[in-house]
């Protein structure tokens, strides 16, 4: 019997062995595979990006524009050239990548212009395309001229458009000028169908943050806040943009839907004479009817059999000189968490880390804190301010620059600033504190499984699968008054104001940048190129460089996260939006990791179509 096991022992262990060199002798393949198709790339790129003069800009986005792409800039065109992905509305563009390019161009001899290929673009908050609408009108008051094209643009593609010299539309297309709106799903009624009990615990009357779990529709409160700034939004929108085409806002989008539809039926239902006819754009043209336009601006070429340009993503920005005196820029870009960071989010750890290399860093002189978050977890956002007020105590100037987003705790995180700058367009605010717990203690009884044990006290009997003791509950909602109470103190310190004083404006509230300026949350109304003059100016600095802290994803998870994006691409429509409303809810779950359930967040502000 012995020698049987044995024998069946060793035909495991052997199996076992061929096996693991099988593992390794493929991982080890794949692995050079990957450098040799990265070496490739890199001399196919070299040699792609040397363009002749006489060449348009071409702005062909895929996807959307935010501060912090998960993938840095040169994984991206590898990832676009290895995988070739359809998925376009799944990628991430920087947005001070974009704009560099453009300013860059402004004053290349070899760029005569540019063209806005908008097709791809879906989209970006309302403060970053201000900041490529400033870098697209200092292009064009040096001289060259901008082409927008499209077969149909949506609003956000329309407001980059609108600083087009000339705006093209196909005659099948339309410029989908609707207005802003907000939703949220709202799942009172089916947390009660499961019979899941939610305990809430919150400071702030327009704290609408926990409403989808107390409530089946949006509170009078939160209809009032959240109206009051989606309506601002709107009006800087149509006021650019009516200025751009040289239009009255009534004539860029009239006031009632009814004058839209008589226009309409005037022409017929067709939505692109509409839109020439009201100047929304300069001419209907097909494809090929372009091209033969920017063929006689920009001249023929023939390897590309195309008219003379160089794509974005191909358009090299030029290396500068490294100097002593550098201006850190340390971006806050998503929810702020616990620990490191993961994608899509603000790790505290991470934020941490990188704000003490700057304090510790003698080339670095000063700090721009660029925030572009609706908040988080209340004990990261508050390692991170422990550690912005350490730089502080350098000496350092510290600045923030508000993008779209800086509430809750990306205002919490602001407060030790020198300065704070926030487009007119930003959300921010929304200073309060909530705490939410779920247990599923009736679920469990519906089905017949009950929950009984011992405890040495309540506090200790404390789980998912039983009733919160009521002396839980009442600490809990202490701790966020505290909390709460904390937030105000730190405002008010900050700002040089009463406790009392920042209560009024707080309780949740969010506000639009140019109401956070007159209720004296933020020093100035602008963006980030004022933040890096004002951080300048407070270290007094004449010659410096940008320091850019940028987390720099591998090869291989570029590669892996881009045959995720592929696959998720050719799926059915329906199919794809519920894996990803999956995927969103799953990733809120791994955000909520406060060690004390406490949180300052705005879940509003992000959710704007």
């Amino acid at each position: 019997m012995c020698i049987l096991w044995r024998f069946i022992a060793s035909i495991i262990k052997h199996t076992w062995y061929l096996l693991n060199f099988i593992r390794e002798f493929f991982l080890n393949l794949f692995f050079i595979l990957l450098i040799l198709i990265g070496i490739s790339l890199y001399f196919q790129f070299e040699k792609k990006t040397t363009n002749s003069t006489n060449s348009a800009l071409l702005i062909d986005l895929s996807g959307i524009i935010i501060d912090k792409p998960i993938m840095n800039d040169k994984l991206l065109e590898w990832s676009r050239e290895l995988l070739r992905s359809s998925s376009a509305h799944l990628q991430e563009n920087s947005l001070f990548e974009v704009v560099e390019k453009i300013r860059q161009a402004k004053t290349d001899n070899d760029i005569t212009g540019i063209v806005l290929s908008l097709n791809n673009f879906i989209g970006t908050d309302l403060s970053s395309l201000q900041y490529i609408g400033n870098a697209l009108h200092e292009f064009r008051k040096s001289n060259k001229p901008i082409y927008a094209i499209s077969d149909s643009y949506n609003q956000m593609q329309y407001y980059l458009a609108s600083f087009a010299n000339k705006i093209y539309l196909s005659p099948q297309g339309s410029v989908g000028l609707k207005g802003f709106s907000s939703n949220i799903l709202y799942y009172k009624s089916l947390l009660n169908n499961l019979k899941i009990t939610t305990h809430i615990f919150r400071v702030g009357s327009y704290k609408s943050a926990v409403e989808p779990m107390i409530r089946d529709d949006m509170s009078s409160k939160a209809r009032e806040a959240n109206s009051h700034w989606i309506k601002g939004l709107w009006q800087n929108y149509l006021i650019e943009v009516a200025s751009n085409r040289n239009l009255s806002k009534e004539q860029l989008f009239p006031n009632m839907a009814t004058d839209i539809i008589s226009k309409l039926q005037a022409v017929n239902g067709n939505l692109a004479q509409y839109a020439l006819d009201h100047k929304l754009v300069d001419k209907l043209a097909s494809r090929s009817t372009i091209e033969a336009e920017l063929t006689d601006i920009f001249g023929w070429n023939k390897e590309n059999k195309d008219f003379n340009f160089i794509s974005i993503y191909n358009y090299r920005i030029k290396e500068k000189l490294q100097q002593n005196n550098q201006i850190a820029v340390i971006l806050i870009n998503g929810t702020i968490i616990d620990g490191l960071q993961i994608p899509g989010s603000v790790g505290g750890d991470t934020a941490v880390a990188q704000i003490r290399q700057a304090r510790l860093d003698p080339k670095i002189k000063a700090v721009i804190l660029r925030v572009n978050s609706p908040g988080g977890s209340v004990n990261a956002s508050e390692v991170i301010r422990s550690e912005l007020v350490a730089l502080r105590a350098t000496g350092k100037p510290l600045v923030v620059s508000m993008g779209g987003i800086a509430a809750s705790g990306g205002y919490w995180i602001s407060t030790p600033a020198n300065y704070i700058i926030a487009n007119p367009s930003t959300l921010t605010g929304s200073i309060g504190i909530f705490g939410v717990i779920n247990t599923i203690d009736k679920s469990l009884e519906s089905i017949g499984i009950h929950t009984d044990g011992v405890a040495t006290s309540p506090l200790a009997n404390v789980t998912t699968i039983k009733a919160l003791p009521p002396e839980f509950s009442q600490i809990m909602q202490m701790n966020i008054g505290y909390n709460y109470q904390t937030f105000i103190n730190l405002v008010a310190t900050a700002r040089h104001k009463t406790p009392k004083q920042v209560d009024q404006i707080a309780q949740g509230r969010v506000w639009m940048g140019s109401d956070a300026k007159n209720n004296n949350l933020v020093d100035q109304l602008g963006n980030f190129d004022d933040a890096v003059k004002k951080t300048a100016e407070l270290a007094n600095l004449n010659d410096y460089e940008l320091h850019w802290f940028i987390d720099h994803n591998s090869l291989s998870n570029m590669i892996l996260n881009q045959i995720s994006i592929s696959v998720e691409a050719i799926l059915p429509t329906p199919l794809f939006i519920i894996i990803t409303m999956i995927k969103e809810k799953i990733n809120s779950f791994n955000q909520f990791n406060d060690p004390q359930n406490c949180y300052a967040l705005c879940l509003a502000c992000g959710d704007l179509h």
